[in-house]
């Protein structure tokens, strides 16, 4: 015989629903993969890893390279003299990205650098989809990407590579790309007087400029690449200035590699 069983009160579907919604459901990628970061924190080498393999460490018989770092907010405060005592002696800070973004930590990163004695710059890391290249330049110079001739000052950087938030060149054409980037540095320059540095990565700068050859003349090249070289450098250079080698160093930040000795670093500071 049937089991007749009564229908459910209000009470019993409530107590039901809320059962259900503090059940814990599995994270899900969705159709357009991993969540998106949070806008401001990217950083030097955020798409290094990702695209272009591991880590490295420089073979020997390199020239004479100087050892430096690069940081930004998410390494907080940090030991300047512990890095000085590691044999650290260039440093570079995340200042700006964008026209919406400042680091929290950097006034505690750049000046403490310099109080060290270290030679230290500051770095903006380029959105092309948000606003144009001069807006964001001044930006960066107001916002601590200045130089001055004072030894320990050096050039602002460009950090244009991999977008962490969507497409990977910003929805640009590469004629777009290099158009964005000439107005980016146009703009540094007329307002420091000096010629800024371009960071990049070889792989992203042929797929995302077309492998443009036109600011090697003009432009200090920073590459990253993770490997025991620098590898294959992008159209119009024939060497580099700055090498980013690995973002698991020994020390605190992404290390990199000056091409010459301290008295080069110094004298790249003073222009």
């Amino acid at each position: 015989m049937p089991v007749h069983r009564p229908a459910p009160t209000l009470l019993t579907a409530l107590f039901t629903l809320l059962l259900a919604a503090l059940s814990p459901v599995p994270a899900q990628a969705g159709p357009a993969g991993p969540a998106v970061p949070v806008r401001g924190s990217a950083y030097m080498g955020t798409g290094v890893l990702a695209h272009d393999g591991q880590s490295g460490t420089p073979r020997t018989g390199l020239a004479t390279q100087t050892e430096g770092v690069d940081v930004a907010s998410y390494q907080g405060d940090v030991s300047w003299s512990s890095l000085l005592s590691s044999g650290v002696r260039w440093a570079y800070t995340k200042a700006s990205e964008g026209t919406y973004y400042t680091n929290p930590s950097f006034a505690q990163q750049y000046d403490g650098s310099y109080d060290v004695g270290m030679v230290r710059g500051a770095y903006h890391f380029a959105t092309p989809d948000t606003t144009g290249g001069a807006a964001q330049a001044d930006y960066f110079v107001d916002h601590g990407g200045g130089w001055s001739k004072d030894g320990q000052t050096l050039p602002g950087v460009l950090d244009i590579e991999w977008n962490p938030y969507g497409s990977a060149c910003y929805g640009k054409s590469a004629s777009g790309m290099v158009g964005w980037i000439t107005d980016f540095l146009n703009r540094y320059k007329a307002r420091t007087g000096r010629a800024a540095v371009i960071y990049t990565a070889t792989s992203w700068w042929t797929d995302c400029t077309g492998n443009y050859g036109g600011f090697g003349a003009s432009n200090p090249l920073w590459v990253a690449r993770y490997a025991s070289d620098v590898g294959t450098l992008p159209a119009g250079w024939s060497t580099y200035t700055m090498w980013q080698y690995t973002s698991t160093g020994p020390t605190v930040g992404d290390h990199d590699k000056f091409n010459g000795a301290l008295d080069k670093v110094v004298a790249f500071a003073n222009g």
